[in-house]
């Protein structure tokens, strides 16, 4: 039960804050967002907060910020249409019914002749039950909703809308989810050094584990490891090596304890790993706590890692990495599961990189993925024009179909692997 909820928190936390950085910058855009996702598929929970449906989707395979405009927006209203129209305090129409308006008997209803809800925001028609029988025009508020089968829908104005943004500001509202997992990974990287320290080269003992022939020879932590076997050590990737080579065999420690030189015979344990046999002795790298380095800690293994994710790639690009060995939402949670065990600052550390990971493979020139969509703002920015909405739709439309083959695909040979 519990990899089940260490799954779900971080599964959770990567999509969130991928899908925040989406949501900040298209609200900062002035861009209507019409739902924040988590998951896909059928809701399991829903709420709305001001002009923003939350949601939670039964599939743990994404999430998504539905802007307006992204898709062909709501209800067309051609003329002879008869709708009801309520009106808030400036005589503006503020909720225009679209069909059972007997639920509304204060609305005044009209037989539509021409209605612009994105540009001029008016609606024209004859008011039924009006002596007049003239041609009236309501204006419509820039928040007005409309009401079909008892859901309402805000109506997206054009300046609201996706589209109507410039180049710059449509371009950071899809790089922003990328970056927010950038973010995201430096974050617990930070926190990582802070808490549990920064590894240090200092030929000191660091904590020893409690059945380990360390601390059964008599070493402690804080000990100073001056040589072993009579042979000089400088740092505490000296005190690595010589372990290593010496599985079962004893090994003279000279340590500096309290001012005092002491002489601790110690045997390695023999631990095979890969194949080859190598020695330990159950002792940690001594580490380091500091605020200043625990920023530039975070910097450099969210380089790091950045940088070990895109060499894979490569080699899955020249084939020396199978589409085999790619993993989907089931190996990840067999990996979370051996991770959990570990404890929790692996944990930390395995989300950080499942986060990097989001990042670069939504970052890819891949239709449907945001790093598609960057590919086609790009050549908007070369050609001067946006590419056809229609066309654009099909890429993506096709990108994502392919996707969830590949998902498919990915997610059987997982279960074969783990399960079969």
């Amino acid at each position: 039960m519990s990899t089940v909820i260490a799954f779900i928190v971080i599964f959770g936390a990567l999509v969130f804050f991928h899908e925040l950085g989406h949501f900040i910058f298209a609200k900062r855009a002035g861009i209507l967002c019409r739902e924040f996702a988590i998951g896909f598929g059928p809701k399991v929970f829903s709420h709305k907060k001001g002009e923003t449906t939350y949601t939670i989707r039964l599939l743990p395979i994404g999430g998504f910020v539905r802007m307006a405009g992204e898709d062909p927006e709501m209800i067309e209203i051609k003329p002879g249409y008869r709708i009801g129209l309520l009106f808030d305090g400036q005589e503006k129409v503020n909720k225009i019914i679209i069909n059972n308006k007997e639920k509304y008997p204060k609305a005044r209803v009209i037989e539509v002749e021409h209605a612009d809800i994105e540009h001029a925001l008016v609606i024209k028609g004859f008011e039924e039950g009006d002596d007049d029988e003239s041609l009236k025009t309501f204006a419509v508020s820039p928040t007005a909703v409309l009401v079909q089968d008892g859901t309402e829908t805000q109506v997206a104005p054009y300046d609201r809308q996706f589209a109507s943004k410039t180049l710059g500001q449509r371009t950071m509202a899809i790089f922003a989810g990328p970056m927010m997992n950038f973010i995201l990974a430096l974050v617990v990287f930070i926190l990582l050094a802070l808490f549990q320290g920064i590894p240090s080269n200092e030929p000191v003992l660091g904590k020893l584990t409690p059945e380990g022939s360390a601390l059964e020879a008599g070493l402690k932590e804080g000990d100073a490891v001056q040589s072993i076997d009579g042979a000089e050590i400088s740092s505490w990737s000296d005190v690595v090596e010589i372990i290593r080579k010496s599985p079962g065999e004893e090994l003279g420690f000279s340590v500096e304890r309290g001012g005092k030189s002491l002489d601790i015979p110690v045997t390695p344990e023999t631990r095979e790993i890969e194949g080859e046999k190598i020695g330990i002795i159950g002792v940690y790298s001594p580490v380091e706590k500091s605020p200043l380095k625990a920023i530039t800690y975070g910097f450099k293994e969210t380089y790091f890692w950045t940088a070990e994710i895109f060499t894979m790639l490569g080699k899955l690009v020249t084939g020396q990495f199978s589409i085999d060995m790619l993993s989907g939402p089931v190996g990840i949670y067999v990996s979370t599961d051996t991770v959990a065990k570990s404890g929790v600052y692996y944990l930390m550390k395995w989300a950080a990189i499942l986060s990097i990971n989001l990042g670069i493979m939504n970052l890819l020139p891949i239709p449907a993925l945001d790093g598609g969509r960057l590919m086609f703002f790009a050549v908007e920015a070369l050609r001067g024009k946006p590419i056809d909405r229609h066309k654009e739709g099909m890429v993506h439309f096709i990108g994502f179909a392919l996707l969830m083959l590949l998902m498919l695909v990915v997610t059987w040979n997982d279960i074969q692997r783990f399960f079969l």
